[in-house]
């Protein structure tokens, strides 16, 4: 467990997202969304936080991506930075510093750091055969190279790691092994580098996470972190043969970079020294006061560099505070399926920001409710709509509507004073003082789907509250009694508008223009405002007029981004079709052999206890013919009737199923591998013409 009883601050990284495309919905669920409740949060209850970030900008991806398009890699640094950047401001992730792994304070960050490991004697140099593309003329480091993994059989694992069991791997571990960037099988070749022996830390891994967060950390994290340790730690490489990244600082370093998750999480360290610089702070205390809590935010495929990796190098560098908690999540499906970058099956934030404009609290809410904070969720468009409409809409919507439109309508928006407090009315003020704790117990255990809906609890708290007491006819017959009503409304209005931020920024910040806290007296309230405060508004405090704080997302704009993924999904089906590989070459004798003609097919009924079979009757011209087609999982009987087709006629008859089949029709597949007919439908076109 976690001895750091009363931080004196807090670090929060969010994973660096690699700038070899935007940010989707699976990357903010798994970490900016969470990581950013958490944040705000802490802010919110008067914490010192360096909640930082930026783009990691090195690696094989990047190179891949550049020959792909060919471009530098400087160019697609640059350009998905940007677009990420701007995303993640334009989201409301409020990092305190957004950084950027080509930045020449991180390229000196990251050199320092290896060197004092070099100095200390920490690495082991080692000559070792790697994998070599002869025709490209360079070694193949991690994504450069693909093949079956040793661990699971998947036929498409990468040099440093198999996406489908998670395990993480050497690109001389791989069965088969192919390059990626010339299709050819490698050869192996001697090459210097140096290897951070894991091994040596296998005790201080133990202690300090099987023994010392057994009972705090997630149990993802806890079981694939035992998984490692208990298997047994090797070496692991540092450096990399690749033309770029950050050079090897030392002698014998030329030609090679330090390897990508060496220098990504020394990422979080540079981005808190500029971000430290430019507020004129002190970065040290943050990365090296034992009274700093230090929390990563990442996905479940980062798990092993950021608790057994990145902490072996904090451990080994020695003035490093380590993590208290890693609070990874699982992975988030798309309507089924695995979201993929390379594929386009995705929801892209930049594109939803602009087909869902001022809706960034309706994402920001889903995805935290269906967050895969245990095990993997999917995400589905009709979910995302009821969520807003049934529960943004529905009831934290329509409880401020109706609570700011009956004190505009009875007070000209101003609070009334209340009288004597019933017995349901100090039960529901003691239940609103009670959530801050509630939902500060959920954030504090990383449990944010829980206290997302503790926030929603409190919406319906009000909802309840104000069905039962039903102002808007008690008015008639007692107003004392009303504007008594009316205060506790409005004192659960005002709780709503300070605990939704960490979770609903925008809406929490027009809510509290809604009820003027920004601009009165109250402007102070903070979290713990809400429980010890006997009147968030007092009497006589002037709100504003009422305004939505969310709209109705109607069935049209659901169904075109469902109609977007089908067109993404027939498109990789399109891309991914394997076509027939040709036949052996004829000449043109045996093609002149062929005898195809236009034909209409006059009738068509199934055969008898035959799955995939129609029989048919085709008038060629010449005769009516019976022709055999296996065609009936992909057309009714109905359907097919009057059609033209094209037929082979002179093929030799072939008895199916007892019945002679007299010729051809000729088909092909679609990208959904629906058989079509290869189709003569030109006007004029008779029966019995020939096809040249």
């Amino acid at each position: 467990m976690s001895d750091i009883k009363s931080p004196s601050r807090y670090t929060i990284t969010a994973a660096l997202p690699y700038t070899n495309g935007p940010i989707h919905i699976g990357h903010l669920a798994g970490v900016y969304v969470p990581a950013d409740i958490y944040a705000r949060y802490l802010r919110l209850t008067g914490k010192d936080v360096a909640f930082v970030c930026g783009s990691d900008e090195h690696g094989v991806a990047i190179s891949m991506k550049a020959k792909k398009e060919g471009v530098t890699p400087k160019d697609i640094i640059d350009k998905y930075h940007a677009i990420i950047k701007q995303s993640f401001l334009d989201f409301g992730i409020t990092f305190d510093n957004y950084s950027r792994t080509s930045a020449p304070i991180h390229h000196e960050t990251a050199s320092e750091f290896f060197i004092n490991l070099y100095e200390k004697g920490d690495f082991i140099e080692e000559t070792t055969a790697q994998l070599y593309d002869e025709e490209a003329q360079q070694f193949l480091a991690d994504r450069f190279v693909i093949g079956t993994c040793p661990k699971c059989g998947n036929e498409e694992a990468y040099g440093d790691q198999c996406e489908n069991c998670g395990s993480s791997l050497n690109a001389t571990d791989l069965i088969n092994p192919k390059s990626t960037i010339t299709g050819t099988i490698p050869t192996t070749k001697e090459t210097k580098h140096w290897f951070l022996p894991l091994d040596r830390y296998e005790e201080f891994l133990t202690d300090w996470i099987l023994k010392g967060h057994k009972d705090d950390w997630k149990p993802n994290v806890y079981g694939q972190c035992k998984s490692w340790i208990d298997g047994g730690l090797e070496p692991r490489a540092v450096t990399r043969d690749l033309d770029w990244g950050i050079p090897v600082p030392v002698e014998g370093g030329e030609g090679k970079v330090l390897y990508v998750w060496f220098d990504a999480p020394i990422g979080y360290i540079s981005s808190t020294k500029e971000w430290a610089a430019r507020e004129g702070k002190d970065w040290e205390p943050y990365w090296k006061d034992e009274n700093t809590k230090l929390v990563h935010f990442i996905g479940k495929d980062n798990i092993v560099f950021h608790c057994i990796i990145f902490p072996s190098m904090l451990k080994a560098e020695g003035s490093y505070i380590l993590p208290d908690n890693v609070p990874a999540n699982e992975f988030l499906n798309l309507e089924g399926n695995k979201l993929s970058t390379s594929k386009n099956w995705a929801v892209w934030l930049h594109e939803y920001l602009i087909d869902f404009p001022e809706l960034q609290d309706s994402l920001r809410y889903t995805l935290t409710a269906n967050a895969p904070e245990s095990k993997d969720n999917d995400f589905t468009w009709k979910d995302f709509q009821a969520r807003n409409n049934n529960e943004l809409v529905a009831i934290l919507g329509n409880f401020i509507n109706r609570v700011v439109v009956l004190t505009n309508k009875y007070y000209d928006g101003k609070v009334p004073a209340a009288g004597n407090f019933s017995d349901v009315d100090t039960e529901t003020l003691d239940q609103l003082r009670k959530f801050p704790d509630t939902i500060s117990s959920s954030i504090e255990r990383y449990r944010f789907r829980e206290a997302g809906q503790e926030l929603m609890n409190l919406a319906r708290l009000g909802n309840k509250y104000l069905a039962d007491a039903e102002p808007w006819k008690v008015i008639k017959v007692d107003e004392e009694r009303v504007k008594t009503i009316m205060n506790v409304a409005l004192q659960i209005a005002a709780g709503l508008a300070v605990l939704s931020e960490p979770f609903l920024p925008f809406t929490s910040a027009k809510l509290k223009n809604i009820l003027n806290i920004n601009l009165s007296a109250v402007e102070g309230l903070n979290w713990e405002s809400v429980s010890a405060t006997k009147a968030l508004l007092s009497a006589d405090h002037q709100i504003n007029q009422a305004e939505l704080l969310f709209r109705k997302i109607e069935d049209s704009e659901i169904q075109a981004q469902l109609d977007k993924l089908e067109a993404t999904k027939k498109a990789n089906a399109n891309e991914n079709k394997k076509l027939m590989p040709q036949k052996d070459t004829i000449t043109f004798d045996d093609f002149s052999k062929l005898d195809m003609r236009v034909g209409t097919i006059i009738e068509a009924e199934k055969m008898a206890k035959a799955k995939k079979l129609l029989v048919l009757k085709v008038d060629t011209g010449l005769d009516v013919r019976t022709i055999v087609s296996g065609i009936a999982e992909s057309f009714t009987p109905e359907e097919i009737v009057g059609k033209k087709v094209t037929v082979l006629i002179n093929l030799a008859p072939r008895a199916l199923r007892g019945v002679d089949s007299e010729g051809m029709i000729l088909m092909t597949e679609n990208a959904d591998g629906k058989l079509v007919f290869v189709n003569p439908d030109e006007d004029g076109v008779g029966n019995g013409e020939g096809i040249n």
